[in-house]
């Protein structure tokens, strides 16, 4: 009896993470909302300077997309291993995802290192600087879920996946997934929406 309150405490224990993770999420959610609301409103600003149709190259944000898009599949493939307690399979799926989301993230870097160095830096406009927080806020939480991505890969690789590691999983699945729902916006309502006004 004794092991089944432990058991339960411990499934409650990774409920209440879970609802507190949702919670963060939702602030984010409010962050990105902030974000866009400046971006529209502030994004018409150009100062004399280009606009998005100017400098945006659909085709390789085309391209970027499909990394980040691609990695939230695959990161439904270590879900469903972890479902199936596939430990191995687990950590091969959050690698590839991984190495997914690191290209995503090198084309951003690639992409504003371009455009700083042609002279379309934050500086140079409110578009511009809409752009690059906009974006760039985008891009540093992508760079903090690899970070957490590989953390695991060391976790599940250590302690295999205990409850405490399938809680942690869930809650990184939660936080990658609602980046790629974030990005569908930022390429539609910045890349696609500048490439045609």
């Amino acid at each position: 009896m004794r092991a089944d309150v432990i058991n339960n405490e411990s499934h409650n224990s990774g409920d209440i993470t879970l609802l507190g993770f949702w919670i963060y999420i939702l602030t984010d959610c409010v962050l990105f909302a902030t974000l866009f609301a400046t971006y529209a409103v502030i994004s018409p600003g150009t100062a004399g300077g280009p606009s998005g149709k100017d400098i945006f190259d659909i085709q390789f944000v085309l391209v970027e997309t499909l990394f980040l898009l691609t990695s939230s599949v695959t990161y439904g493939f270590s879900t469903l291993a972890m479902y199936a307690r596939d430990t191995k399979k687990v950590m091969t799926w959050l690698a590839i995802t991984f190495l997914l989301g690191a290209c995503f993230v090198a084309m951003e870097v690639w992409e504003f290192h371009h455009l700083i160095s042609e002279g379309y830096g934050p500086d140079r406009s409110g578009f511009l600087s809409a752009f690059f927080t906009l974006v760039g806020t985008h891009g540093l939480h992508v760079s903090l879920g690899l970070v957490w991505i590989a953390t695991m890969i060391v976790h599940v690789g250590k302690n295999g996946l205990s409850e405490k590691n399938q809680t942690r999983l869930k809650c990184l699945g939660l936080f990658w997934h609602f980046l790629d729902i974030i990005w569908i916006c930022v390429f539609s309502l910045v890349y696609l929406l500048g490439v045609v006004l």
